[in-house]
């Protein structure tokens, strides 16, 4: 599960830069970042049921 947190705080910094920087690229990565985050919670969350 601490994977999950990482990759969520690593979208949030990602997100932050965007935010500073205005750059696009820092969005695509942020959003990626919180992309995996999300399916690596969700799969972890549907292993944890079974």
């Amino acid at each position: 599960m601490r994977h999950v947190y990482i990759r969520g705080i690593l979208a949030l910094v990602w997100g932050a830069a965007a935010i500073v920087s205005g750059s696009f690229f820092y969005v695509v990565l942020g959003g990626v970042f919180l992309y995996a985050s999300y399916e690596a919670w969700k799969k972890e969350k549907d292993r944890q049921i079974k």
